[in-house]
């Protein structure tokens, strides 16, 4: 497993069915950011808290509506057009590449608020996608299923 968050995140999230379960999981209102943590903190054996949960979630919330959002929404907006559209598919992927930068951000504050907790206290995954995984992401059990079987392998 890659020690920094960032790598973990990239590396989970290429996995096949990741990118999926993932994007199915944000539509419901799931922060992929911390579902990627919780996987990187759940496989390190990092106890999971309501204060520990509570200041990830609070990091990622104000990122996400400050920073990552306001480039997501343009850019899925201008899917369709961008088809049609040489230079507006230029700057969609110009966005694209901002929201990515976004998160790769985000993802090193988590780890930075998160990086000297006591590791090594056993599987804590499920704890941690309970934690942050977000009010209605539970409904979507395939999505779920997908992303810890990916989570959990090595």
């Amino acid at each position: 497993m890659p020690s920094d968050l960032w790598n973990f995140a990239c590396e989970r999230y290429a996995r096949p069915g990741v990118e999926s379960a993932c994007l199915q999981l944000q539509a419901q209102g799931a922060d992929v950011c911390l579902l990627l943590t919780a996987g990187w903190l759940g496989g390190r054996g990092v106890a999971c808290t309501p204060q520990r949960a509570e200041v990830l979630q609070q990091q990622a919330q104000a990122w996400q509506r400050e920073v990552i959002t306001p480039l997501r929404e343009p850019r899925q907006r201008w899917r369709q057009a961008a088809q049609q559209d040489a230079r507006l598919h230029e700057l969609r992927e110009a966005l694209k590449q901002l929201e990515q930068q976004a998160e790769r951000c985000l993802l090193e504050r988590l780890q930075q608020l998160s990086e000297h907790w006591p590791t090594a206290q056993g599987e804590t995954l499920d704890d941690w996608l309970n934690a942050l995984g977000g009010p209605q992401a539970a409904q979507l059990e395939d999505a779920q299923r997908q992303l810890r079987r990916a989570l959990r392998e090595a």
